[in-house]
């Protein structure tokens, strides 16, 4: 079954995307809290890309949905 052998790496990576998702929600609401109204943190402002925890959590899921479809494209030959 499925199931069998993917159950504990799949539990892995969702602790991983949850884990990504709790620290920029709390790492966002920390620096929003410290500056200003209406005012971008800096370390936002410099770097957009890297502060999206969105975007890490799409990259890992992306990372071990390709490892998966490798991993059957190989076993067929």
């Amino acid at each position: 079954m499925m199931w069998d052998i993917w159950l504990w790496p799949m539990v892995f990576v969702s602790a991983i995307m949850l884990w990504i998702g709790l620290a920029g929600v709390r790492k966002t609401s920390r620096s929003f809290q410290l500056n200003e109204k209406n005012k971008i943190p800096d370390i936002a402002a410099e770097h957009p890309y890297a502060m999206n925890p969105l975007l890490w959590i799409i990259i890992v899921a992306s990372v071990f949905i390709i490892f998966i479809i490798f991993y059957y494209w190989a076993s067929f030959y």
